[in-house]
């Protein structure tokens, strides 16, 4: 564990380098560039804001606003992290058949270009929610730091344990879509929790929903749940551990799986 930790730190100016480069080319010759990652989801935030806000027929529209864009941002994060995970190592297949290179270096890759994706995409919509309640970016700045800490780790562990399963098993590649759109129904995201009624209790043992509901709560109320905050990080944790474990446990097979 502790070489496979030594060896990520030291290629981490490559991994790095190489999911900036990813960044860069998926939008070259593009006027607005990496702009048009905050602007898609803006869009997205308009459109169901006003079917939404209009089928619940909420009350104070600019709170709904706020919870639904911050909501939904965090979401596609959490999404596009799992869902491009189960053929992680199969787009990286000539790399791993002909490199000797630790395996960690492509789930470091795939983590830092998710990170950045969703540092540009989170700061625009942060900042375009903040024209209604506009203590949103203080909040941020004041209080998301554990939130944060606590999505970025959970969007590197849990993505790795199902690249992995992906590998050994392709019902993974079909099976993960399937379960993001049903969790993502299941989540209060478009509505409050408390319109489950009997079923509240489904958001409280759903695992994504656990990780988006404290950073959107943190920047709409201005304060931090600790006590969810640090066993969320305690978990985050072991998460990372179990995930280093198995990916070193799964390293002499991945050439022979992909």
């Amino acid at each position: 564990m502790r070489r496979t930790l030594a060896e990520a730190w030291s290629m981490r100016r490559v991994w790095w380098f190489t999911a900036t480069a990813r960044t860069r080319a998926r939008f070259v010759r593009t006027f607005f560039g990496s702009f048009w990652l905050g602007l898609s989801n803006l869009f997205s935030i308009a459109a169901l804001a006003l079917v939404y806000g209009t089928v619940f027929k909420v009350q104070d529209f600019d709170t709904y606003v706020v919870y639904l864009g911050l909501g939904l941002v965090v979401w596609n994060s959490i999404s596009s992290a799992i869902a491009s995970a189960p053929n992680l190592f199969e787009h990286n297949h000539s790399h791993v058949h002909n490199t000797n290179l630790n395996p960690i270096f492509y789930t470091l890759e795939e983590w830092a270009f998710q990170l950045q994706t969703f540092t540009q995409s989170f700061l625009l919509v942060v900042l375009a929610l903040s024209w209604f309640q506009h203590n949103l970016l203080l909040n941020l700045l004041l209080h998301g730091w554990l939130p944060l800490l606590n999505l970025g780790l959970f969007i590197y562990w849990l993505p790795v344990i199902v690249c992995l399963l992906g590998a050994r098993f392709r019902d993974v590649y079909q099976l993960v879509p399937i379960l993001l759109q049903l969790v993502f129904l299941l989540s209060p995201i478009l509505y409050q929790k408390t319109s489950l009624g009997s079923m509240a209790w489904t958001a409280d043992l759903n695992p994504l929903y656990r990780i988006l509901s404290p950073l959107r709560h943190t920047l709409m109320v201005g304060e931090v749940q600790w006590a969810l905050g640090v066993v969320l990080l305690a978990i985050n944790l072991v998460g990372i551990w179990v995930a280093l474990k198995l990916l070193n446990r799964e390293r002499p097979s991945l050439p022979f799986l992909i």
